[in-house]
């Protein structure tokens, strides 16, 4: 990132996601939400809750999302299948266990909002980058970061939404920390990064 052309990187966390517009080791543009793949699990949690009175737990609202993650994000609504993917937690009416069959549809629906969320922080922080660096972003594309990286499909989802090219890191969850480690390792990267805006 200490190149002269701009780079864009989206970082997804737990809790927060970021986007940066980044050029020459410093920060050009960037925006942060309060939206991670924490709250794709919880929106989940939530739209199972509400339209079956089933209570499902963080790990099964993972195992759904990465399951159907890639079918909910890249298939048309016409193009929903059957009940394809069990879950199972405590039924909210007489407290016993069960388990139910989650379609596509129901998963899109569950998902609209945060993901809707994600794509204007992506749109919003380019749409202010300057025109000299939106001209090199439409060849060095977004880098995909976090561990919200890698549900499935979303690198795909960026790329037919923006046009532009999209990677998704070699080691998502790792990136933040080994970045930090080399700032630390290089006082100028540092320095170079505390005085941009």
């Amino acid at each position: 990132m200490a190149a002269p052309g701009a780079h864009t990187v989206v970082n997804i966390g737990g809790g927060t996601t970021e986007v940066a517009v980044m050029s020459l080791s410093g920060i050009v543009g960037c925006e942060s939400m309060r939206i991670g793949g924490d709250d794709l699990d919880e929106a989940i949690i939530q739209h199972i809750r509400k339209g079956h009175s089933l209570l499902i737990g963080n790990r099964q609202a993972e195992e759904l999302k990465l399951a159907l993650g890639s079918t909910v994000l890249l298939v048309g609504p016409s193009e929903d299948g059957p009940l394809i993917h069990e879950v199972k937690g405590r039924n909210l009416i007489n407290g016993l266990p069960r388990s139910i069959g989650v379609s596509v549809h129901e998963l899109r629906e569950a998902l609209h909002e945060p993901m809707t969320a994600f794509l204007d922080a992506v749109r919003a922080c380019l749409e202010r980058t300057p025109p000299e660096l939106a001209a090199d972003i439409v060849d060095t594309g977004i880098i995909l970061t976090g561990g919200g990286a890698q549900l499935p499909g979303l690198d795909t989802v960026l790329r037919n939404w923006t046009n532009l090219p999209v990677t998704v890191s070699k080691e998502p969850s790792h990136c933040v920390v080994l970045g930090a480690g080399r700032a630390m390792e290089d006082p100028a990267l540092l320095r170079a990064m505390a005085a941009s805006p």
